[in-house]
């Protein structure tokens, strides 16, 4: 059986219908492609409230990939760090470090994300920028180590 993965697209604009979620389909199609069981990408409004809930529901809902677009930066309404940071139970920072420097290396304006990265419970969650660019280059290195770390968390050995 394959493992279940969710894409949460963070937009007020997206949310209210005012713009198509580019971003989030191509979170969707990757892991499908990589061979996660992944439904369409859920879209929310901005906001730390709205994330966490999210987070929360689809956890609950037995997902063991999450991951969301959108939110990450330095906008007034940019707050799904602080909502992922209330459900994170261990952050692993160097999953965002990686992906800032990735995406810096193309575009220096990726050094403005916030996005984290960590577990909650057995689940792997992971904060992109918003851009189709920095999900397209994000969630290769999601697939890169996700496997892995799903396995670490079940308790297997290191591969």
């Amino acid at each position: 059986m394959s493992p279940a993965a969710a894409v949460i697209t963070v937009s007020d604009r997206s949310a209210r219908g005012e713009r198509a979620d580019a971003s989030g389909p191509i979170g969707v199609a990757a892991l499908r492609a990589a061979g996660f069981d992944c439904d369409d990408a859920i879209v929310i409004p901005d906001g730390a409230d709205e994330v966490e809930r999210a987070l929360r529901e689809t956890l609950q809902r037995g997902i063991r990939l999450i991951v969301t677009t959108g939110g990450t930066g330095i906008g007034p309404r940019d707050r799904t760090p602080e909502g992922t940071a209330r459900v994170l139970d261990r952050e692993l920072p160097g999953i965002a470090e990686e992906l800032r420097r990735r995406g810096a290396a193309e575009k220096p304006a990726a050094l403005l994300s916030r996005g984290l990265a960590g577990v909650s419970g057995n689940a792997l969650i992971v904060n992109l920028p918003g851009s189709t660019a920095a999900v397209t280059d994000g969630i290769r290195l999601v697939l890169e180590i996700a496997h892995h770390a799903l396995g670490q968390l079940e308790g297997e050995d290191h591969r």
